[in-house]
């Protein structure tokens, strides 16, 4: 496989090319932009809470208000609630911001309006790293948001476009978070991080979305008769619920980073693919960004 490289030069003012990586001293500024409000927890939440710890600045961006996600619900009052969870699972992740734009859910489309909106939100978090979900998706939000954000990646450095506000100087690193879709190409791990150490955080964070973990997504699901009525019992059932197996070619990355001993005892972990847009950094230099143990 080829890995895609930047031009020589320094990644954040931490690694020239060269060098042997090592952890990341530089506070960096990242931000997950998701289509709905628990995407970003759902991928990214174990990586989110271990980076908050180690003194980054974390944003969550929900692009839609999660307006139609659920059964019974609808509307400003199902808007209002989520919003209300999101800020609940920033508090419970550690992270700094937990923004929500206010677009229907079910109904965005990658148009001009919203393409500036996320260039906004990038721009205005001056961010190192964006993470976004892939433009292969069973939802139609989740789609858009991918093809939001690539279309955001290269025009948050020209001046000329959203004159509101400041370009950004140097263009960040843009990654995927993970998914299952094989079509037009399977997702690729080139950084798996292990979350065993922020796993009940990241349930944590999961556990305030009431309305999605417990209600919604179970029901749509066929499984709503499974989840437990008692509060402890049901927490239980959804780290047992969002548990799933490490796959060979994860192990293989997990080793490469820290170790065939290390990587054999990891249970929990997420995943990233570097975009082709954006700063490309050496996959060595990429990893020396997260906190991989």
């Amino acid at each position: 496989m080829t890995r895609r490289v930047l031009a020589a030069g320094v990644i954040f003012g931490v690694l020239a090319m060269g060098q042997t990586p090592a952890a990341s001293t530089r506070k960096l500024r990242v931000i997950a932009i998701g289509a709905h409000p628990d995407d970003c927890d759902i991928r990214f939440g174990g990586t989110a809470a271990k980076m908050a710890k180690a003194g980054h600045a974390v944003k969550f961006l929900a692009v839609t208000n999660g307006d139609a996600g659920h059964q019974t619900l609808a509307g400003a009052a199902l808007a209002k609630r989520r919003y209300l969870e999101a800020q609940e699972s920033a508090r419970r992740l550690g992270i700094m911001e937990y923004q929500i734009l206010d677009n229907h859910d079910g109904e965005l489309l990658p148009s001009l309006e919203v393409r500036r909106q996320v260039i906004r939100a990038i721009r205005q978090w001056k961010a190192d790293i964006v993470l976004a979900p892939r433009p292969n998706d069973y939802h139609p939000d989740h789609r858009y948001t991918g093809v939001l954000v690539q279309d955001a990646a290269y025009m948050v450095v020209v001046p000329n476009t959203v004159t509101d506000t400041p370009a950004l100087v140097d263009n960040p690193i843009f990654l995927y978070v993970e998914d299952n879709f094989q079509k037009p190409a399977p997702f690729r791990p080139d950084v798996v991080v292990s979350i065993d150490d922020t796993w009940k955080q990241k349930v944590d964070g999961l556990d305030a979305h009431v309305s999605q973990v417990y209600e919604w997504l179970p029901w749509v699901d066929h499984q709503l008769d499974s989840v437990p009525k008692d509060l402890k019992a049901r927490r239980v059932w959804l780290d047992k619920w969002r548990s799933g197996p490490i796959s060979d070619e994860k192990r293989k990355v997990l080793a490469e980073e820290i170790g065939a001993e290390a990587a054999a005892k990891v249970q929990h972990v997420e995943c990233f693919e570097l975009c082709e847009y954006g700063r490309r950094p050496k996959l060595d230099e990429l990893r020396a960004l997260f906190p991989l143990k």
